[in-house]
């Protein structure tokens, strides 16, 4: 079984009992004091005829790392997707339930996506710096928004790099090619990239999988500091990887949300035998 770091876990009793605990039966159960972060219920998402997630209720507190776990194929990176609309851009998809963040319906016919999309940033999980400057990188949002004044953005750039752990690595650098960084770099600097434009929430899908893992250790490290002002919400099939970050941990299987829960309790002891299988290596 997967050992837990209790030093990445948060311990205190008021944190533990203001987010969410599903129960077996899938009923959300929140403490969230009126006010959640994200809030997904009775969600069915399909492609076309084929559903791909059944059912899926969770809530998520603001500030925190949650991770979402499970075997390839079984809906994490769809429901990811789910919480800034970027499934609308593949033909033939359609949703049932109700998804609000900042308690707004993100799915109702007046959201203005795009301001969406900049509350709630996205890394993926190939590094995808533009084949811009480091500067231009990280500018690109804010000017898109409409900022022209050279000392905000020059600001906004620095700051956003020191946020993502790179500004020391490229102070120096930053009219040179982005894509001249190394792996690692490009991810941070995806990271600040989204940084830029001031969102709440940050998805992550799988955002470690392509870098070595020194680079890997750095972007958790990140994402420990990242967590005190950002919800993050990040998929990943590395179990030990979530373990060591995450504050809450969401199981998948199949297209449903088997369980979710305080990380600790999760690893070590599972409510449902569905869960306990996996993370003990029977399947997945």
């Amino acid at each position: 079984m997967v050992k837990v770091k209790n030093d990445n876990i948060k311990s205190e009793n008021e944190t533990i009992e203001n987010n969410l605990a599903v129960s077996s039966e899938g009923e959300s159960k929140e403490k969230c004091n009126g006010y959640c972060e994200v809030k997904v219920e009775g969600l069915n998402f399909y492609y076309g005829a084929a559903q791909a997630l059944f059912d899926v209720n969770i809530v998520v507190e603001e500030k925190g790392v949650a991770a979402l776990i499970g075997p390839s194929g079984c809906g994490k990176s769809t429901f990811l997707r789910v919480l800034n609309r970027m499934n609308d851009l593949i033909p033939g998809t359609r949703l049932e339930g109700k998804v609000t963040v900042h308690g707004e319906d993100i799915y109702d016919s007046l959201t203005d996506v795009v301001r969406l999309r900049k509350k709630v940033g996205m890394v993926f999980q190939q590094p995808n710096p533009f084949p811009k400057s480091i500067f231009d990188n990280i500018a690109y949002g804010p000017r898109i928004d409409g900022q022209k004044n050279k000392a905000v953005l020059n600001e906004i750039v620095e700051e956003s790099l020191k946020g993502a752990a790179l500004w020391d690595e490229v102070k120096d650098r930053l009219r040179e090619p982005a894509l001249a960084l190394s792996g690692g770099q490009q991810q941070r600097l995806c990271i600040a990239r989204a940084l830029a434009v001031q969102p709440t929430i940050l998805l992550m899908d799988e955002p470690t999988s392509a870098i070595d893992p020194i680079a890997t250790q750095r972007i958790e490290d990140l994402i420990r500091d990242l967590c005190t002002d950002y919800t993050i919400i990040i998929v990943t099939h590395n179990m030990q990887q979530a373990a060591r970050i995450s504050d809450y941990t969401g199981f998948f299987l199949q297209g449903e949300m088997v369980e979710w829960g305080i990380t600790s309790q999760l690893f070590t002891k599972p409510e449902d035998q569905k869960t306990e299988d996996y993370i003990t290596g029977r399947f997945g």
